[in-house]
């Protein structure tokens, strides 16, 4: 299969945030966002561009180069950062995830953390306690105007959080934790072999999240315009108030020599009926193809480096990130400005839509050239673990979980319905995902 060159629908972030302090997205960034997200473009690609960010290009320069320095630390000390009780979904992990059939991982290695918090469980019990403690008062004549306004903000996220209504005490949420660590296990820093990466990731990732936060609260506007049952905010909300955020800093190892028939440039016999979804893997050597699970990821342009660790220009021009469409095409390589961030729509954002934004599968290839390693970082924005996978009103799995969109899925991509349930929650949901993949 030949790919087509990828066009990514771009907004500039003047114009994301000018559409944010709007009622209701603009008529343009709503186009857009059709473009790119919607049900009604076939040939959407499930990704977009947002240009132009303010102090990214700084950021992405300090973090990027920290990859391969974490990725080349010895053995201990990556041992030390290492939490198998989280199924890896903490920390470092090499050689751990499975993505095309049972076929271990090792083309890269991951650092996870939570650029929001550092540990979820006790941010948790925070709100928990000033709820009990909000119970109790009487109330307060505090008429001050910053601490009116962030009272509010908090009686919002007191609203929004589900597990107050279903977790009965700190016990219980511990209890949980304790069962679940792959959502609910802390940070592990590597604050002797590598201090500095702490703040470099915090920084860059909730950057990131404020971004999507925009984003997010236009792709309400285009959804509710469209769906009548939609219940308005979900998707911002979300967003604004879940800890629950996952970062992920990778590093694609450089290949041994230039003899990698996973990247044949030959593979298309001239007959599409013949190439499709067979030659799918192809186009995923450093990344094998899957779906994101979660709401909404943020991603930050790829940097290269060469043997010696110094920032290069990739010399593959075939090398990169690959999508699939609804409609079955491969596009790709994605490529991306380094004043920009790209927005990719997860499984639980086309749950929580109905369908209205679909999620689309994706992998990287490998740079055919031996020596030369990748480097990205990518923030999986996410709902917290008792969050419900409800359908708007009016809307049905079939519509959420499209069979002809299914027929276009690489062979390796497990389907949404596979792992989703109608009643499960966003921890249910994440259990199976990760019990596929690991």
């Amino acid at each position: 299969m030949v790919p087509r060159n990828a066009n990514v629908v771009k907004i500039s972030y003047n114009d994301l945030v000018a559409a944010c302090s709007n009622d209701a997205s603009s008529s343009s960034v709503d186009d857009l966002i059709e473009q790119a997200f919607g049900k009604a473009n076939s040939s959407s690609l499930g990704i977009i561009a947002i240009t132009d960010i303010p102090s990214l290009p700084s950021l992405r320069t300090k973090l990027l180069p920290l990859a391969p320095k974490l990725a080349a630390l010895p053995p201990q000390q990556l041992e030390e950062i290492t939490a198998p009780e989280s199924q890896y979904q903490v920390g470092w992990s090499h050689g751990r995830e499975k993505l095309e059939g049972d076929k271990l991982d090792f083309s890269k290695g991951s650092y996870y953390a939570n650029p929001l918090t550092d540990d979820l469980v006790e941010s948790m019990l925070e709100r928990r306690r000033y709820n009990c403690a909000s119970r109790l008062s009487d109330g307060d004549n505090d008429n001050d105007e910053s601490h009116v306004h962030g009272k509010q903000q908090m009686e919002e996220l007191l609203k929004w959080d589900e597990s107050l209504n279903q977790i009965q005490n700190e016990e219980e949420l511990r209890q949980l934790a304790n069962a679940n660590p792959a959502f609910f296990a802390p940070n592990i820093w590597p604050s002797k072999s590598l201090p500095e990466l702490e703040n470099a990731l915090k920084e860059m990732g909730q950057l990131i999240h404020r971004v999507g936060v925009y984003l997010a609260k236009c792709c309400d506007s285009y959804v509710a315009a469209r769906c009548p049952g939609y219940k308005p905010n979900t998707l911002e909300s979300i967003l604004l108030h879940s800890k629950c955020c996952k970062a992920r800093l990778l590093h694609y190892f450089a290949k041994d020599d230039t003899s990698d028939s996973s990247n044949n440039d030959n593979v298309d016999d001239g007959d599409s009926s013949n190439s499709g979804i067979a030659d799918d893997t192809q186009f995923s050597s450093w990344c094998g193809w899957h779906n994101d699970h979660g709401s909404l990821t943020g991603l930050v342009p790829a940097m290269y480096h060469d043997e010696n660790g110094n920032i290069v220009q990739c010399p593959d021009e075939d090398a990169g990130l690959y999508i699939k469409s609804r409609n079955g095409d491969l596009v790709g390589p994605v490529k991306l400005p380094e004043n920009a961030l790209a927005f990719q729509v997860g499984e639980t954002m086309q749950v929580h839509t109905g369908g209205w934004l679909h999620a689309t599968p994706h992998a990287v290839r490998g740079c055919k050239k031996g020596g030369i390693s990748r480097s990205t970082f990518a923030v999986f924005m996410e709902p917290e673990y008792h969050s419900s996978m409800d359908l708007p009103a009016g809307r049905s799995v079939s519509d959420t979980q499209c069979e002809e969109a299914e027929k276009s899925l690489p062979k390796t991509v497990r389907t949404l319905r596979s792992r989703w349930k109608l009643g499960m929650n966003f921890g249910e949901f994440s259990e199976a995902t990760f019990a596929a993949f690991h």
